[in-house]
């Protein structure tokens, strides 16, 4: 059984490899340096007496998809549907002369992916906002975290202002998603690699 599992590991990696569009990570415009430690991944500006990061992991980012559909449409040649990782992201905003970060956790909503039709919509949307004690590894629950789903439309267009001018705007959240979804397929190959290896370890 597990030479069969290798054998189709190998195969898999194969097809995964020649669908990959990026061989390395795209870049995201505006000067933004990238980190990445496994799944996490932190985008590092500065700008004019403020730091600017934003970070996101790809675990669990790609949406659930149609797949529970019956799957006898499918031609053997026929390309899978292209599948897309729009992960949460938490932009943090930090001044070089205060002791407070501004965080703000945003997300991609469902149901707004891939819809053109809409004028000017934004393709994200900031959930909470929060301060945090800068350089504190472990955010704390006694903080006040504004929820967004109340909030006057006027303050949170404000917010998406403030993001804006700060280059976290429609232009960046597409091309973190195309970072995100090059980073993840990246990750899943050397996933399958991995399990090939455990595989045929003896």
């Amino acid at each position: 059984g597990d030479k069969a599992f290798a054998q189709f590991l190998t195969d898999e990696i194969k097809e995964e490899k020649k669908i990959q569009k990026h061989k390395s990570l795209p870049k995201v415009s505006g000067g933004w340096e990238l980190e990445v430690h496994g799944t996490e991944a932190k985008l590092v500006r500065k700008i004019a007496g403020e730091k600017i990061t934003v970070t996101f992991n790809i675990n669990n980012s790609i949406p659930p998809s149609a797949e529970d559909e019956p799957q006898e449409e499918q031609k053997p040649d026929e390309q899978e549907p292209e599948l897309t990782s729009t992960p949460n992201f938490v932009v943090e905003v930090i001044k070089d002369d205060t002791k407070q970060t501004l965080v703000l956790d945003c997300h991609y909503p469902e149901d707004e992916i891939g819809q053109e039709g809409e004028e000017e919509s934004d393709i994200f949307t900031i959930r909470e906002v929060s301060f945090q004690p800068t350089g504190e590894a472990d955010w704390k629950d006694t903080n006040y975290t504004l929820n967004t789903d109340s909030l006057d439309w006027a303050l949170y267009d404000h917010l998406m202002d403030f993001l804006a001018d700060r280059g976290v705007d429609n232009t960046f959240a597409d091309e973190l998603i195309e970072l995100s979804t090059a980073l993840e397929h990246q990750e899943y190959i050397r996933f399958l690699e991995d399990l090939k290896s455990f595989v045929k370890c003896q």
